[in-house]
C-alpha cells in the first residue's frame, strides 16, 4: 500500500472520530438540559438539528415560566400585605371623627350632644364594616352553638331555657359567610331543686 493511500485513510478515520465526538457532546448537553451550541450543518443530522431547536425552545419557555412564577408570587405577597388598604382608609376617616370628639370639652350642657355624637360615630363604623362584608351578631336569647359562640360560664335562670344564652360579653362577627370572631357568652342552666321550690312558692 502506498504512503499516500495510508495518509488518506488516516485522515478519513480522524474525521469520523471527530464527528462522533461532536455528536456525543451534543447528546450530553441535551441530556443535561443545557443549550446546544450551533454547529455546522454538515456535522449534525437533520434529526439532531431539529432536536436541538426544540430543546432550545423548551429552555426558553422554561425560563419564561420561572419569571412568571416569581412575578405571581410577588403580586400575591403584595396583595396579602396591602389588601386591607381600602378598609383601613375608611376606618381612618372614622378615627379622625373620634379624635375631634376627644378634643371637645364635655360639660353638663353638651354631654347629651357628645353622647349622641359618639353613638352616630359607632353607627358610621358599623356601616363602614358592612360595606366590606363584616356584620355583627348579637346572640342573646339564642341557643348556644359552639361554632358561633364561646361559653365563658353558665348560670341558673328562671327566664331563659337551659342551653340558651343569657348574657353577651362580645358579639360575634362574620366576614361574608365566615365567622371570624365567635361571641363570648354566658349560657343558662337548669335551676337547682331548691331554687325551683322557692320559685313555685313565690
Amino acid at each position: 500500500m502506498s504512503s499516500s493511500k495510508k495518509n488518506k485513510d488516516s485522515k478519513s478515520n480522524k474525521s469520523k472520530v471527530k464527528i462522533k465526538s461532536t455528536d456525543k457532546a451534543s447528546e450530553q448537553k441535551i441530556i443535561n438540559d443545557e443549550p446546544v451550541e450551533a454547529a455546522p450543518k454538515e456535522k449534525l443530522s437533520p434529526i439532531e438539528d431539529e432536536l436541538a431547536k426544540w430543546k432550545n425552545d423548551y429552555l426558553y419557555l422554561k425560563a419564561e415560566f420561572e419569571n412568571y412564577k416569581k412575578q405571581m408570587i410577588k403580586e400575591r405577597s403584595e396583595l396579602v400585605k396591602y389588601g386591607a388598604e381600602r378598609l383601613i382608609l375608611a376606618i381612618l376617616d372614622i378615627l379622625d371623627i373620634f379624635d375631634r370628639s376627644l378634643e371637645t370639652e364635655v360639660t353638663p350642657e353638651n354631654v347629651s350632644d357628645f353622647v349622641s355624637g359618639v353613638r352616630l360615630t359607632s353607627e358610621e363604623l358599623t356601616n363602614t364594616l358592612a360595606r366590606f362584608g363584616v356584620s355583627g351578631i348579637n346572640p342573646k336569647g339564642q341557643t348556644f352553638d359552639p361554632t358561633l359562640h364561646e361559653a365563658l360560664s353558665s348560670e341558673e335562670s328562671h327566664t331563659v331555657p337551659p342551653g340558651h344564652i343569657t348574657q353577651v360579653f362580645k358579639r360575634a362577627y362574620k366576614l361574608h359567610d365566615r365567622v371570624i370572631r365567635p361571641a363570648q357568652v354566658v349560657v343558662a342552666r337548669k335551676p337547682s331543686n331548691n331554687d325551683s321550690f322557692k320559685s313555685e312558692n313565690d
